[in-house]
Protein backbone atom coordinates (compact mmCIF):
# COMPACT_ATOMS: atom_id res chain seq x y z
CA UNK A 1 0.00 0.00 0.00
CA UNK A 2 2.32 2.99 -1.53
CA UNK A 3 -0.66 5.83 -0.92
CA UNK A 4 -3.15 6.57 1.28
CA UNK A 5 -5.57 9.95 0.49
CA UNK A 6 -7.72 11.25 3.53
CA UNK A 7 -9.64 14.17 2.51
CA UNK A 8 -11.14 16.53 4.82
CA UNK A 9 -8.35 18.15 7.18
CA UNK A 10 -10.10 18.04 10.48
CA UNK A 11 -9.83 16.57 14.24
CA UNK A 12 -10.67 12.86 12.02
CA UNK A 13 -8.80 13.34 9.24
CA UNK A 14 -5.61 14.63 11.45
CA UNK A 15 -6.15 11.53 13.93
CA UNK A 16 -6.13 9.14 11.05
CA UNK A 17 -3.05 10.41 9.38
CA UNK A 18 -1.56 10.14 13.02
CA UNK A 19 -2.81 6.77 14.11
CA UNK A 20 -1.25 5.24 10.64
CA UNK A 21 2.09 6.78 11.19
CA UNK A 22 1.66 5.35 15.12
CA UNK A 23 1.04 1.70 13.78
CA UNK A 24 4.48 1.48 11.28
CA UNK A 25 2.53 2.96 7.92
CA UNK A 26 5.77 4.36 5.95
CA UNK A 27 4.05 5.19 2.70
CA UNK A 28 2.61 8.27 1.42
CA UNK A 29 -0.30 9.93 3.38
CA UNK A 30 -2.03 12.66 1.59
CA UNK A 31 -4.10 14.90 3.83
CA UNK A 32 -6.84 17.20 1.78
CA UNK A 33 -8.48 20.38 3.78
CA UNK A 34 -10.58 22.85 1.87
CA UNK A 35 -9.23 25.14 4.43
CA UNK A 36 -5.80 26.88 4.02
CA UNK A 37 -5.68 27.00 8.45
CA UNK A 38 -3.52 23.51 9.75
CA UNK A 39 -6.26 21.04 11.40
CA UNK A 40 -7.66 22.93 14.16
CA UNK A 41 -10.17 22.57 17.18
CA UNK A 42 -14.19 23.43 16.12
CA UNK A 43 -16.14 23.14 19.50
CA UNK A 44 -14.23 26.66 20.85
CA UNK A 45 -15.38 28.38 17.80
CA UNK A 46 -18.87 28.92 19.37
CA UNK A 47 -17.83 28.74 22.63
CA UNK A 48 -14.18 30.50 23.61
CA UNK A 49 -13.86 31.94 20.74
CA UNK A 50 -16.92 33.81 19.84
CA UNK A 51 -16.85 34.96 23.92
CA UNK A 52 -13.50 36.52 23.42
CA UNK A 53 -11.89 34.27 26.38
CA UNK A 54 -9.40 32.39 23.59
CA UNK A 55 -7.88 33.84 21.05
CA UNK A 56 -6.87 31.85 17.54
CA UNK A 57 -3.88 31.20 17.74
CA UNK A 58 -4.92 27.73 20.78
CA UNK A 59 -7.04 26.25 18.17
CA UNK A 60 -4.54 24.40 16.24
CA UNK A 61 -4.80 20.65 16.96
CA UNK A 62 -1.21 20.25 16.46
CA UNK A 63 2.27 22.72 16.29
CA UNK A 64 3.22 22.88 12.75
CA UNK A 65 6.59 21.40 13.76
CA UNK A 66 4.27 18.24 15.20
CA UNK A 67 2.55 18.05 11.62
CA UNK A 68 5.65 18.33 9.84
CA UNK A 69 6.88 15.38 11.71
CA UNK A 70 4.67 13.17 10.34
CA UNK A 71 5.47 13.85 6.83
CA UNK A 72 2.67 14.19 4.91
CA UNK A 73 1.85 15.09 1.16
CA UNK A 74 -0.46 18.01 2.95
CA UNK A 75 -2.80 19.71 0.16
CA UNK A 76 -4.89 22.91 2.03
CA UNK A 77 -7.24 25.02 0.11
CA UNK A 78 -8.29 21.84 -1.88
CA UNK A 79 -11.27 20.59 -2.51
CA UNK A 80 -12.23 16.94 -3.63
CA UNK A 81 -14.28 16.99 -6.92
CA UNK A 82 -14.85 13.23 -7.29
CA UNK A 83 -13.65 9.56 -7.23
CA UNK A 84 -13.50 7.18 -9.44
CA UNK A 85 -13.66 3.90 -7.59
CA UNK A 86 -12.41 1.47 -10.72
CA UNK A 87 -9.38 3.61 -10.87
CA UNK A 88 -8.70 4.31 -7.21
CA UNK A 89 -8.29 8.12 -8.10
CA UNK A 90 -9.89 11.44 -6.27
CA UNK A 91 -10.17 14.61 -8.56
CA UNK A 92 -9.11 17.82 -6.71
CA UNK A 93 -9.26 21.36 -7.69
CA UNK A 94 -5.99 22.61 -8.64
CA UNK A 95 -3.87 18.94 -8.14
CA UNK A 96 -5.81 17.01 -10.99
CA UNK A 97 -6.45 13.97 -10.41
CA UNK A 98 -4.15 11.19 -7.79
CA UNK A 99 -4.08 8.06 -7.08
CA UNK A 100 -4.72 5.67 -3.79
CA UNK A 101 -4.66 2.52 -2.30
CA UNK A 102 -6.70 3.78 0.40
CA UNK A 103 -9.02 6.50 0.70
CA UNK A 104 -10.66 8.42 3.89
CA UNK A 105 -13.71 10.12 3.70
CA UNK A 106 -13.85 12.97 6.44
CA UNK A 107 -15.31 15.88 4.69
CA UNK A 108 -17.36 16.77 7.45
CA UNK A 109 -20.38 18.97 7.06
CA UNK A 110 -21.45 22.35 6.15
CA UNK A 111 -24.19 24.96 7.84
CA UNK A 112 -27.81 24.82 6.37
CA UNK A 113 -28.70 28.48 5.22
CA UNK A 114 -32.17 30.31 4.93
CA UNK A 115 -32.71 30.54 1.08
CA UNK A 116 -32.19 34.44 -0.35
CA UNK A 117 -29.63 35.62 2.41
CA UNK A 118 -26.07 34.77 0.51
CA UNK A 119 -23.76 37.76 0.39
CA UNK A 120 -26.16 39.79 2.66
CA UNK A 121 -23.61 41.55 5.38
CA UNK A 122 -24.50 40.48 8.94
CA UNK A 123 -25.70 37.24 8.15
CA UNK A 124 -23.93 34.32 9.20
CA UNK A 125 -23.40 30.78 10.06
CA UNK A 126 -20.70 29.04 12.32
CA UNK A 127 -18.50 26.28 11.22
CA UNK A 128 -15.35 27.07 10.33
CA UNK A 129 -12.70 29.60 12.08
CA UNK A 130 -13.37 32.41 9.44
CA UNK A 131 -16.99 32.60 10.23
CA UNK A 132 -16.17 32.37 14.07
CA UNK A 133 -13.74 35.44 13.68
CA UNK A 134 -16.32 37.60 11.42
CA UNK A 135 -19.08 37.06 13.54
CA UNK A 136 -16.84 38.12 16.46
CA UNK A 137 -16.41 41.05 14.99
CA UNK A 138 -19.64 42.16 15.20
CA UNK A 139 -20.70 41.08 18.22
CA UNK A 140 -20.22 44.53 20.23
CA UNK A 141 -22.57 45.14 22.78
CA UNK A 142 -25.78 47.06 22.39
CA UNK A 143 -25.98 45.52 18.71
CA UNK A 144 -29.51 43.34 18.10
CA UNK A 145 -28.46 40.03 17.56
CA UNK A 146 -31.20 37.82 15.96
CA UNK A 147 -29.80 33.76 16.01
CA UNK A 148 -32.32 31.75 13.56
CA UNK A 149 -32.37 27.80 15.57
CA UNK A 150 -32.12 27.13 19.38
CA UNK A 151 -30.23 24.03 18.80
CA UNK A 152 -26.64 23.94 20.19
CA UNK A 153 -24.78 25.98 17.87
CA UNK A 154 -27.73 28.42 18.11
CA UNK A 155 -27.55 28.04 22.24
CA UNK A 156 -24.02 28.70 22.38
CA UNK A 157 -23.44 31.85 20.36
CA UNK A 158 -27.33 33.14 22.01
CA UNK A 159 -24.75 32.51 25.24
CA UNK A 160 -21.56 34.21 23.50
CA UNK A 161 -23.52 37.39 22.90
CA UNK A 162 -25.43 37.83 26.12
CA UNK A 163 -22.58 38.28 27.86
CA UNK A 164 -20.51 40.52 25.44
CA UNK A 165 -23.46 42.70 26.31
CA UNK A 166 -25.88 42.05 23.26
CA UNK A 167 -29.52 42.17 23.26
CA UNK A 168 -30.38 38.26 21.78
CA UNK A 169 -33.43 36.93 20.38
CA UNK A 170 -33.26 33.71 19.65
CA UNK A 171 -36.54 32.31 16.92
CA UNK A 172 -36.98 28.17 17.26
CA UNK A 173 -39.76 26.43 14.97
CA UNK A 174 -40.48 23.45 17.63
CA UNK A 175 -42.14 24.22 20.37
CA UNK A 176 -39.66 22.93 22.59
CA UNK A 177 -35.93 23.61 21.78
CA UNK A 178 -33.76 20.39 21.41
CA UNK A 179 -36.93 18.36 23.01
CA UNK A 180 -35.97 15.96 19.93
CA UNK A 181 -32.65 15.11 21.12
CA UNK A 182 -32.68 15.70 25.42
CA UNK A 183 -36.63 15.73 25.87
CA UNK A 184 -39.01 17.83 26.63
CA UNK A 185 -38.53 18.78 30.38
CA UNK A 186 -34.55 19.39 29.92
CA UNK A 187 -35.12 20.87 26.90
CA UNK A 188 -37.55 23.85 29.02
CA UNK A 189 -35.10 23.64 31.68
CA UNK A 190 -32.26 25.19 29.25
CA UNK A 191 -34.90 27.50 27.69
CA UNK A 192 -35.55 29.23 31.16
CA UNK A 193 -31.93 29.18 31.85
CA UNK A 194 -31.41 31.58 28.33
CA UNK A 195 -34.31 33.72 29.53
CA UNK A 196 -33.23 34.03 33.04
CA UNK A 197 -30.06 35.46 31.10
CA UNK A 198 -32.05 37.91 29.26
CA UNK A 199 -32.71 36.39 25.87
CA UNK A 200 -36.02 36.84 24.64
CA UNK A 201 -36.12 33.16 23.51
CA UNK A 202 -39.51 32.17 21.19
CA UNK A 203 -40.81 28.68 20.00
CA UNK A 204 -43.16 27.58 17.53
CA UNK A 205 -42.25 30.53 15.36
CA UNK A 206 -41.21 30.41 11.30
CA UNK A 207 -38.96 32.51 9.96
CA UNK A 208 -40.18 33.92 6.15
CA UNK A 209 -37.44 35.72 5.32
CA UNK A 210 -33.97 37.93 5.97
CA UNK A 211 -34.57 41.63 5.48
CA UNK A 212 -31.65 43.90 4.41
CA UNK A 213 -30.83 47.39 2.67
CA UNK A 214 -27.99 48.24 0.70
CA UNK A 215 -26.72 44.62 0.75
CA UNK A 216 -26.35 44.86 4.91
CA UNK A 217 -29.03 43.18 7.29
CA UNK A 218 -31.82 45.09 8.56
CA UNK A 219 -33.84 42.39 10.22
CA UNK A 220 -36.05 39.39 10.14
CA UNK A 221 -39.36 39.17 8.68
CA UNK A 222 -41.49 35.76 10.67
CA UNK A 223 -44.11 33.37 8.85
CA UNK A 224 -47.13 35.55 10.72
CA UNK A 225 -45.69 39.21 9.13
CA UNK A 226 -44.24 40.45 12.43
CA UNK A 227 -40.62 41.89 11.84
CA UNK A 228 -37.82 41.89 13.94
CA UNK A 229 -34.58 44.67 13.84
CA UNK A 230 -31.48 43.06 13.48
CA UNK A 231 -28.10 43.97 13.27
CA UNK A 232 -26.17 40.70 13.18
CA UNK A 233 -28.00 37.30 12.67
CA UNK A 234 -26.51 33.94 13.39
CA UNK A 235 -28.39 30.90 10.90
CA UNK A 236 -28.23 27.63 13.26
CA UNK A 237 -30.37 25.56 11.35
CA UNK A 238 -28.73 22.46 10.82
CA UNK A 239 -25.98 20.86 8.78
CA UNK A 240 -25.55 18.30 5.22
CA UNK A 241 -23.29 16.21 5.51
CA UNK A 242 -20.43 17.30 2.13
CA UNK A 243 -21.15 14.29 0.29
CA UNK A 244 -21.78 16.39 -3.23
CA UNK A 245 -18.68 15.26 -4.85
CA UNK A 246 -19.17 11.53 -4.03
CA UNK A 247 -22.52 11.57 -5.79
CA UNK A 248 -21.10 9.96 -9.30
CA UNK A 249 -18.92 7.59 -7.66
CA UNK A 250 -20.84 4.99 -6.80
CA UNK A 251 -20.51 4.76 -3.20
CA UNK A 252 -23.69 4.38 -0.67
CA UNK A 253 -24.87 7.58 0.32
CA UNK A 254 -27.67 8.65 2.84
CA UNK A 255 -27.50 11.45 5.25
CA UNK A 256 -23.82 11.13 4.56
CA UNK A 257 -21.82 8.11 3.42
CA UNK A 258 -23.16 4.74 4.15
CA UNK A 259 -20.62 2.51 5.84
CA UNK A 260 -20.81 -0.84 7.72
CA UNK A 261 -19.76 -1.37 11.52
CA UNK A 262 -15.84 -1.11 10.27
CA UNK A 263 -16.54 2.55 8.95
CA UNK A 264 -16.12 0.71 5.38
CA UNK A 265 -18.14 1.91 2.64
CA UNK A 266 -16.81 0.16 -0.05
CA UNK A 267 -13.74 -2.08 -0.69
CA UNK A 268 -10.37 0.11 0.38
CA UNK A 269 -12.90 3.46 1.05
CA UNK A 270 -13.88 4.47 4.75
CA UNK A 271 -15.68 7.41 6.28
CA UNK A 272 -14.15 9.22 9.60
CA UNK A 273 -16.45 12.08 11.44
CA UNK A 274 -19.35 14.14 10.68
CA UNK A 275 -19.84 12.54 7.17
CA UNK A 276 -19.81 9.09 8.09
CA UNK A 277 -22.82 7.38 8.65
CA UNK A 278 -21.75 3.62 10.05
CA UNK A 279 -23.36 0.79 11.54
CA UNK A 280 -22.98 0.79 15.44
CA UNK A 281 -23.21 -2.54 16.79
CA UNK A 282 -23.56 -1.41 20.41
CA UNK A 283 -27.02 0.43 19.99
CA UNK A 284 -27.77 -2.23 16.53
CA UNK A 285 -28.57 1.03 14.41
CA UNK A 286 -26.86 2.97 11.58
CA UNK A 287 -25.66 7.04 13.40
CA UNK A 288 -24.27 9.72 12.06
CA UNK A 289 -22.46 11.77 15.27
CA UNK A 290 -21.41 15.46 14.60
CA UNK A 291 -19.23 15.72 17.71
CA UNK A 292 -15.04 16.35 17.78
CA UNK A 293 -14.78 13.13 20.24
CA UNK A 294 -16.50 10.75 17.64
CA UNK A 295 -14.29 12.08 14.91
CA UNK A 296 -11.02 11.15 16.65
CA UNK A 297 -11.85 8.26 17.82
CA UNK A 298 -13.53 6.98 14.51
CA UNK A 299 -10.02 8.17 12.90
CA UNK A 300 -8.01 5.93 15.17
CA UNK A 301 -10.62 2.98 14.53
CA UNK A 302 -10.29 3.10 10.51
CA UNK A 303 -6.33 3.62 10.63
CA UNK A 304 -5.94 0.32 12.63
CA UNK A 305 -8.70 -1.50 10.44
CA UNK A 306 -7.41 0.05 7.21
CA UNK A 307 -3.65 -1.50 7.90
CA UNK A 308 -5.22 -4.92 9.05
CA UNK A 309 -3.89 -7.43 6.52
CA UNK A 310 -6.04 -10.19 7.84
CA UNK A 311 -10.03 -9.30 7.82
CA UNK A 312 -10.77 -11.07 10.73
CA UNK A 313 -8.58 -8.69 12.61
CA UNK A 314 -10.44 -5.53 12.30
CA UNK A 315 -12.56 -4.80 14.82
CA UNK A 316 -16.02 -3.16 14.65
CA UNK A 317 -16.47 0.89 15.42
CA UNK A 318 -18.55 1.21 18.32
CA UNK A 319 -18.47 3.66 20.64
CA UNK A 320 -20.17 5.19 23.67
CA UNK A 321 -21.19 8.61 21.31
CA UNK A 322 -19.82 11.94 23.57
CA UNK A 323 -20.69 15.51 23.47
CA UNK A 324 -20.99 18.53 25.53
CA UNK A 325 -21.98 21.99 25.73
CA UNK A 326 -21.01 25.14 27.49
CA UNK A 327 -23.96 27.79 27.41
CA UNK A 328 -23.38 30.45 30.83
CA UNK A 329 -22.03 28.81 33.57
CA UNK A 330 -23.90 25.27 32.96
CA UNK A 331 -22.05 22.18 31.53
CA UNK A 332 -23.77 20.01 29.53
CA UNK A 333 -22.33 16.25 29.31
CA UNK A 334 -23.60 13.44 27.54
CA UNK A 335 -23.04 10.12 26.35
CA UNK A 336 -24.84 7.63 24.01
CA UNK A 337 -27.60 7.87 21.48
CA UNK A 338 -30.47 10.08 22.39
CA UNK A 339 -32.27 10.92 19.69
CA UNK A 340 -35.58 8.82 18.98
CA UNK A 341 -35.76 7.92 22.80
CA UNK A 342 -38.99 6.44 23.82
CA UNK A 343 -38.64 7.69 27.51
CA UNK A 344 -36.83 10.03 29.83
CA UNK A 345 -36.35 10.09 33.82
CA UNK A 346 -34.16 11.77 35.96
CA UNK A 347 -31.96 9.43 38.25
CA UNK A 348 -29.78 12.18 40.33
CA UNK A 349 -30.67 15.09 41.08
CA UNK A 350 -33.70 17.34 39.92
CA UNK A 351 -34.39 19.92 37.19
CA UNK A 352 -35.35 22.86 39.44
CA UNK A 353 -31.65 22.69 40.90
CA UNK A 354 -30.18 22.40 37.30
CA UNK A 355 -27.72 19.67 38.65
CA UNK A 356 -29.55 16.29 37.61
CA UNK A 357 -28.77 13.13 35.19
CA UNK A 358 -31.33 11.97 33.05
CA UNK A 359 -31.30 8.71 31.46
CA UNK A 360 -32.51 8.20 28.20
CA UNK A 361 -34.58 4.54 26.56
CA UNK A 362 -35.51 2.95 23.96
CA UNK A 363 -37.17 0.13 23.67
CA UNK A 364 -36.01 -2.03 26.59
CA UNK A 365 -32.28 -0.52 26.06
CA UNK A 366 -30.75 1.97 28.07
CA UNK A 367 -29.29 4.17 25.33
CA UNK A 368 -28.31 7.91 26.82
CA UNK A 369 -27.76 9.46 29.60
CA UNK A 370 -27.27 13.48 30.22
CA UNK A 371 -25.38 15.53 32.65
CA UNK A 372 -26.18 19.18 33.87
CA UNK A 373 -23.75 20.89 36.56
CA UNK A 374 -22.47 17.83 38.04
CA UNK A 375 -18.62 16.67 37.71
CA UNK A 376 -17.68 14.22 35.03
CA UNK A 377 -16.89 11.72 37.08
CA UNK A 378 -20.92 11.57 37.85
CA UNK A 379 -21.53 9.82 34.36
CA UNK A 380 -18.94 7.39 34.30
CA UNK A 381 -21.20 4.89 35.78
CA UNK A 382 -23.79 5.35 33.28
CA UNK A 383 -21.45 5.26 30.74
CA UNK A 384 -19.99 1.97 31.75
CA UNK A 385 -23.90 0.84 31.72
CA UNK A 386 -24.17 1.82 27.78
CA UNK A 387 -21.04 0.32 27.13
CA UNK A 388 -22.21 -3.12 28.39
CA UNK A 389 -25.46 -2.87 26.83
CA UNK A 390 -27.52 -2.82 30.17
CA UNK A 391 -31.24 -3.06 30.04
CA UNK A 392 -32.98 -0.08 31.00
CA UNK A 393 -34.34 -1.85 34.33
CA UNK A 394 -30.92 -2.78 35.10
CA UNK A 395 -29.33 0.25 34.83
CA UNK A 396 -32.27 2.82 36.23
CA UNK A 397 -34.41 0.21 38.55
CA UNK A 398 -37.49 2.70 39.57
CA UNK A 399 -36.96 6.70 38.80
CA UNK A 400 -39.28 9.44 38.07
CA UNK A 401 -40.75 10.05 34.88
CA UNK A 402 -38.94 13.48 33.34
Amino acid sequence: MDRIVIVGASAGGLTTAETLRRQGYEGTITLVGGERHLPYDRPPLSKQILSGEWEPDRLPLRARGDIETLGLDLRLGRTATGVNLRDRTVALTGDGIIGYDALVVATGVRPRRLPGCDGVRGVHVLRTLDDALALKEQLTAGRRLVVVGAGFIGAEAAAAARGLGLDVTVLEPAAVPLAHAVGENVGQTLTQVHREHGVDLRTGVMVRKILSRAGGVTGVELADGRVLSADVVVVGIGSHPNIEWLKRSGLPLDNGLLCNEFSEAAPGVYGVGDVARWYNQLFGTHMRVEHRTNAAEQGIAVARNLLSEDPQDRHPFSPVPYFWSDQYDLKIQAHGYLHGHDEVAVVEGDLATRRFITAYRKGDRLTGALAVGVPPRALRPWRAALAAGHTWDKATGASAAA
